[in-house]
């Protein structure tokens, strides 16, 4: 049992050393409730980087197949996308007022029924919905050469002020898709590492709700 233990220690430490494979690298991006995904760590090391022959778009883009998004990736440096508070805000002024909404009984629980006129009523609903609306952003983050395509568009919930009256509640994360990118990963010792493309998913936020 001793000997065991410590040839699991010896494995162990030997995958912390500079030269041993790729340590301290997530392989992908980790499963998590919390997005967007963090940055992941890479080893500093450009012999862990894709060489220019690695990289020859139409055989990526034949290997990724039918999983190549061009609304959420994209080879080259793309242009902006809509992230700001000004965009979103005209963003809440377009967006049609949710069904919930429309069926909203402005009168107190208790007590006569509040007769409100329709023009009344539909400022009021809007002005709600301008502070309960929660947009999802877009900007377009750079993965770094040891994924394929570099770029993707990830979302964020716009979180620049509460969205309640009163205030306390915050736009949150509800929903989420997954876009499959192609990942470099090398196996073995320097050496004699050996070095492909190998599919993974990349979690991207899909619908924002204001909640506690």
């Amino acid at each position: 049992m001793t000997a065991i233990w410590a040839l699991l220690l010896c494995s162990c430490l030997g995958l912390l050393r500079p030269g041993a494979g790729q340590p301290f690298l997530r392989l992908r991006p980790s499963p998590s409730d919390n997005l967007p995904v963090k940055d992941i760590v890479e080893h500093p090391d450009p012999e862990y980087d894709p060489k220019e022959h690695d990289l020859d778009e139409r055989t990526l883009r034949k290997k990724l197949g039918s999983h190549f998004d061009p609304g959420f990736m994209a080879v080259a440096v793309p242009g902006p996308a809509n992230a700001s508070g000004a965009e979103a805000a005209a963003g809440r002024a377009r967006a049609a007022l949710p069904a919930e909404l429309r069926r909203l009984d402005l009168g107190p629980p208790q007590g006569p029924r509040l007769r409100v006129g329709k023009k009344a009523r539909r400022k009021v609903l809007q002005w709600l919905w301008a502070y309960t609306y929660c947009p999802v952003l877009y900007t377009w983050k750079d993965l770094g050469v040891r994924f394929w395509p570099r770029y993707i568009k990830e979302g964020n919930c716009f979180a620049e002020k509460s969205c309640s009256l009163p205030e306390g509640m915050f736009c949150k994360p509800v929903k989420s898709v997954t876009k499959t990118f192609l990942r470099w990963h090398c196996q073995g010792w320097s050496s004699q590492k050996y070095c492909t493309w190998i599919p993974v998913q990349y979690p991207l936020i899909s619908e924002c709700k204001c909640s506690c």
